[in-house]
């Protein structure tokens, strides 16, 4: 049975067709988050150690660490700047470094930068993800020989030096490619782990359909593992929490083990905190000056001023349940304990019975 060891210096994950779906948290990723990508521009890396802390308690299996950060202010001071290949595995080993002090779970490593890859292989500590590798036949060069160096496991995503393929068979191809190649280098199937690539289905109407085919090919055919970015396949929709809430179950069932994603539910901030007790006011409520912010934002809905595991989440605890993968559901069973205010489990009430009120009295 094919198995992807990953490892940090003191835990161990493992992805397989027989374990539970394995989460690689993707907010450490400086690439669309412009207030991130200017803090750490100025050396600041308070945020990423928040995104840390923060998916791994939410339940996050490995941390993604992206460190294609753009530099602009830099650039005028040093055209140096200006190149990825200068900034990137400085940034990496810093990114990697801060991260293993506030986390102990298994690290993907990502960059399109082959000094980023290595300083960050380096920088690891136990047996991180390397992510990635794609068909084309200079990335194939440069990174296979990294993978055998360090004996690590791999992304390999179906796309080649032809682009990104819509016939779900030539993405399949070129992953086939892909295995072959690295199991020239000494690679074996169990270390590569298949992104299909997942099209957006405000886009392609097939692109789900299409997924489940190709993971079930690749499962069956190649014997590997498979990935995929998960929030691609409601980009650009509405409600994307609800696209991705059934996406994720069902590419599971198909034979998904592992997807890079967002394990978080982003906090709720002041300003529509404000807005909804303006709202509440305007139709007659009366809300008390004092009142509890974060009982206040879940009375009405809006979620938690705490970062909480995302509903994405809740849908993969649940499908490891209905697929045996959660053996007699313990791990659902405490992933829906209440919490006190500081994440803590919360006291169980009801004394012995278990229940509020205690046993019922014979009439």
């Amino acid at each position: 049975m094919t198995r992807t060891v990953l490892e940090s210096k003191t835990k161990t994950v493992v992805i397989g067709f027989d374990e539970p779906f394995c989460v690689i948290g993707e907010r450490i990723n400086p690439t669309g988050r412009k207030i991130l990508n200017e803090e750490l521009e100025r050396g600041d890396y308070s945020r990423v150690e928040a995104d840390a802390i923060a998916q791994t308690a939410a339940g996050a299996n490995v941390l993604d660490i992206n460190s294609g950060a753009v530099f602009s202010n830099k650039m005028a001071e040093d055209p140096r700047y200006a190149d990825n290949n200068f900034v990137e595995p400085t940034l990496m080993k810093e990114l990697v470094e801060r991260v293993q002090k506030v986390s102990d779970i298994p690290l993907c490593i990502d960059s399109s930068v082959p000094g980023a890859l290595e300083n960050g292989l380096a920088a690891a500590e136990g047996r991180p993800l390397l992510n990635s590798v794609t068909g084309e036949e200079e990335r194939l060069e440069l990174v296979l020989p990294l993978v055998k160096k360090y004996n690590v496991p791999v992304v390999a995503i179906s796309n080649d030096d032809t682009g990104i393929s819509e016939d779900p068979d030539v993405r399949f191809a070129v992953a086939k490619k892909i295995v072959e190649r690295a199991a020239d280098h000494g690679i074996p199937a169990h270390d590569i782990v298949v992104d299909p690539l997942v099209m957006p289905i405000g886009a392609m109407g097939t692109a789900g359909l299409q997924v489940f085919t190709l993971v079930r090919r690749l499962r069956e055919e190649l014997g590997v593992n498979t990935t995929c970015g998960a929030s691609n396949i409601s980009f650009g929709l509405p409600n994307r929490h609800g696209i991705n809430n059934a996406f994720l179950p069902m590419a599971m069932t198909a034979g998904m083990t592992s997807a890079i994603m967002n394990p978080v539910a982003l906090p709720v901030g002041p300003k529509k905190l404000e807005e909804k007790r303006e709202a509440l006011q305007a139709a007659g409520f009366i809300i008390p000056d004092d009142i509890d912010m974060e009982l206040f934002a879940q009375l009405t809905g809006l979620g938690s001023t705490k970062p909480q595991p995302g509903k994405e989440m809740e849908a993969i605890r649940a499908a490891n349940f209905l697929t045996d993968n959660d053996p007699s559901g313990a791990a659902w069973i405490t992933f829906n304990k209440p919490r006190n205010a500081d994440g803590t489990e919360a006291a169980a009430r009801g004394g012995r019975a278990g229940r509020a009120g205690g046993r019922r009295r014979r009439a």
